[in-house]
This record gives structure tokens, sequence and C-alpha cells, in this order.
């Protein structure tokens, strides 16, 4: 069966025709063949009645052609004698040629024998005729007429009484033939009907997986593609294009999960940026509000440096420009991006101004390779990580307090430093800083810098990556270390 169904739909459509019309030649010719031997069969009922009367026919013949030419003696007479005594005697044979026991066929017999007889009579007449012997023709004669008038009377009621048993035998043939006609009608009705349905199954199959790709089909129409796709059973037609349906409706999924993908990065791209820029706004908007009029302040440091120099007060005056140059970078930076070198001059200036402030007391070192001064880095964020580092770690340690600003290459990254050997943080403080739940405290105790939340959002946000912060400590007492690691391209 599966070997039918992989053919091609032609040879598919050609083999059920084929057959169907096949199995209907055949019991026709079945119906043909016995409606013939029926009507034969009815054909020969009366094959013995017209057999008798050829025989009476011959005899009727074989009696006048003998009386013209005892009249007439001519020739013509004579050879059509012969003839009707040579047809009369092979009828009588083929009459009592069957020897049986029926009433009938003793009768025949019995004709047979009586006309082979009246033959012999008739032929003796004739001898005498052409002896001229007046006296035996005419016993001969009156013999013959005699036998023959028996024999036709013989005939008669044998012929009447097998008409009758024959009109009986037709009757039933012609009951049996109309059975037969009914029956033929019925099995002719029965092989279409099983034709049909035959033909109906086996479309069914075939179109089957047809119906099913078009429900598929009218599916993915509709817009949707986790629509359960139609099975490929078989190798012909129909099972190449729902396997093509199959694979466009596969690709096109992938498609769309990948044009979905694709949309999701870009959103999510596009809200970085928002949130980058929202946050730069919150920064720069908290340091104007930690400083009065930053113009107004740094025009007049800029005039209280150049009072200093003219008075010869030249710590004063470099106390004063550093503050200046302070405000200057807070002033002019309001750019998402800086460099590096940028951003650690900001820092030395910022420890500047606090060791005037506090006598010298802070201890400040410097590693940093100059290579890496031109790498791009979000502004306004390593003076806030050494802001924290003073004011919560190194405040109450006097002139043993010391910050660490250290800039190097590891791998692919340019890391970032920034350690004091102050109180340190417990594990649990850095996960709240890290994870941004530190937020509120740290708002608390310092109000007037750019938290390390803000901080670290920046920078997971200018990098794309989660670890671009991390914190470490050895514990209360041991100092601690922020490491930032930015990409070296």
């Amino acid at each position: 069966m599966n070997r039918f169904f992989n053919l091609p739909l032609q040879k598919k459509i050609v083999s059920i025709y084929m057959v169907a019309n096949i199995m209907i030649f055949i019991v026709n010719v079945f119906l043909v063949l016995g409606i013939n031997s029926m009507a034969i069969d009815m054909e020969m009922v009366y094959q013995d009645n017209r057999q008798l009367n050829e025989l009476s026919e011959s005899l009727t013949a074989v009696q006048d052609n003998m009386t013209l030419y005892l009249s007439s003696k001519t020739t013509d007479s004579l050879e059509n004698y012969y003839k009707s005594a040579q047809s009369l005697q092979n009828l009588a044979e083929e009459l009592g040629g069957k020897v049986t026991d029926l009433a009938f066929s003793r009768m025949k017999r019995n004709i047979s024998n009586m006309s082979m007889n009246y033959l012999d009579g008739v032929s003796q007449t004739i001898e005498a005729k052409r002896g001229r012997n007046v006296e035996k023709y005419r016993t001969h004669y009156e013999d013959a007429t005699e036998l023959y008038e028996y024999i036709n009377t013989y005939i008669s009621r044998l012929n009447n009484e097998q008409f009758k048993n024959n009109s009986e035998r037709y009757t039933e043939l012609a009951g049996a033939f109309r059975a037969f006609e009914l029956i033929s009608i019925l099995v002719l009705t029965l092989v279409m009907i099983g034709n049909i349905i035959s033909i109906i199954i086996i479309v069914g199959m075939m179109i089957s997986p047809l119906k099913k790709l078009a429900a598929s089909a009218n599916e993915v129409a509709e817009g949707n593609f986790d629509t359960t796709l139609p099975g490929t059973p078989y190798h012909d037609e129909i099972g190449i294009v729902i396997g093509a349906f199959n694979k466009m409706v596969i690709s096109i999924k992938e498609y769309i999960i990948r044009q979905r993908e694709s949309m999701e990065k870009e959103r999510q791209m596009q809200e970085k940026e928002l949130t980058m820029e929202a946050h730069l706004k919150d920064a720069q908007l908290k340091y104007l509000q930690a400083q009065i009029n930053p113009h107004f302040l740094f025009n007049t440091l800029n005039a209280g440096a150049q009072l200093a120099m003219m008075e010869g007060a030249d710590r004063t005056y470099e106390y004063v420009q550093t503050v200046a140059d302070f405000f200057r970078y807070n002033v002019k930076n309001h750019e998402t991006e800086v460099t590096v070198g940028e951003e650690v001059t900001l820092v030395d200036n910022y420890i500047r101004i606090l060791n005037v402030r506090f006598s010298g007391d802070i201890q400040y070192h410097k590693q940093v390779d100059e290579r890496l001064l031109s790498i791009a880095m979000p502004n306004m964020v390593l003076q806030p990580i050494v802001e924290n580092a003073v004011n919560h770690g190194i405040r109450e340690m006097g002139d043993k307090g010391v910050i660490t600003l250290k800039v190097y290459r590891e791998d692919n990254d340019v890391c970032i430093s920034v350690g004091d050997n102050g109180k340190g943080i417990s594990l649990v403080d850095i996960d709240r800083i890290l994870d941004g739940s530190w937020s509120k405290d740290e708002k608390q105790h310092d109000n007037n810098g750019i938290g390390m939340v803000n901080v670290i959002s920046r920078l997971r946000l200018f990098t794309g990556k989660e670890n671009v912060v991390s914190i470490r400590s050895g514990g209360i007492g041991r100092g601690c270390e922020v490491l930032i690691k930015l990409p070296l391209k």
C-alpha cells in the first residue's frame, strides 16, 4: 500500500481508473457469458420439435417426388427423389443416433427405424416402376404410402407431447433468465458501489495530507507560526510540497525570532543610552546642588589667585589655583566621556585641596602607566570614589591615611584601582553597594557627593558589563580597594 501511495499523483489516478474499469469489464464479461449460455439453452428447448418438423417435411418430399416419378417417369423427378431420400436418410440417422431409456428417445428411435423402412419400400417401388412390373410397384407403393401416413401420425403425436414438455421447460428457463437479469443488475450495482467507495477511500487518503496542509497554511496566514505542521507520510508531489512548506514555516519562525532579538537588543541599547544620560544629568545636577554658582566661584577663585600672586603668597596662589582647576573641570566637562588622564588630573587636584584643608594629613601614591591615559571613560567617576575613600575610610586616621591610585593594563582591560588603608568595609556592605541597595544610607552619609551607586551604574552602562566594578576589603580595619576594568578598545 505504501508503495502505491509513494507513486506520483498521475500514476495513482490512472491506476485507480484502470482497476475500476477492469473490474467492471470482468463482471460484464461473466454476465454476458451467462446470458449467452442461458439464451443457447432457451434456443435448444424447441430443437427437438424443429428436428421432427424437418423430418416430416423431408418425408413428405420423398412421398411427393416418388408419386411424381411414378406418374411422369421423368429424369428430373427421379433426381429430386434421390435428393429428398438422401436428406430423409440423414435426418433419420440423426434422430435415432442416441440410445437412452427416455420415452421420447425411444419414440424418436422408432420413427428413425420406420423412416429407414419407408425408404426401403419407396426404393423398391421405384425399382419396380423402372422394371415395368406394374403389380409389384403398386403393392410396394401402397405399403409405402400406408407407412408414410403412419409415420406422419406418429411424428405429430410425438411433436405435440414434446412441445408441451418443452413449453414448460421454456417457461422455467424464462424465469431463470429474468432472475439472472436481476442478479446481474444487482452485481453490477454492488461492483459500482464498491468501486465508488474504494475510490473515495483511496482518494481521501491521497488528499488528507493536502487538507492538513491547507489548514496549516490558513493558520500561518493568520500569523500563527506555532501551528502543528503536517507530516509527510508519502513521497509524492503532495509530500514534496508539504516538506517545502514546513521548511519555509520553520525558516520564517527563525527569522522572526532573530528580528525580535535584534529589536530587543536595539531597545536595550536605547534604554542604556537614555539611562546613562539620565545618570549623567543626575550627577551634574548633584554637582550643581553641591556648588554655589560654580561659574561665579571659579571666577572668584581666579581673582584670589591673581591677588595672592601679586602679594607674593606662593602657597596661597598654588592652593587657589588648584581649587580653580578643580572647578574648571566640573564646569566645562558636560560630555559623557573623558580620558583617563583627565580623571587622574582631577584626583590629583582634589587630593591637593584636601591636604591644604587637613594640613597635609593624606598620603597620596600614584602608579600610572602613561600609555593608558588616552583611554576613554565616563566623567566624574574617580573623584567620587576617592571622596568616599577619604570620608569613610581614612578621615579619622590623621597623617597615617594613605590613598593609592593605580592605572595599569591586564590582558585586554585597562585597570584603575583606588585603594586606602582605612577602616575597611564588610562583605555585607560591599554587596549592598554593588546591588544598589546602599543608596539610601549613602545619601544620608554623603549628601554633597555623587554616590557610588550612580558611579557604578554609569560604568556598567558605558562598558555593557556587570562586573566592571569590584570592591575588595580584608575586613574591618584592613582597608578597601575599588577596582575598575575598562575595555582597552
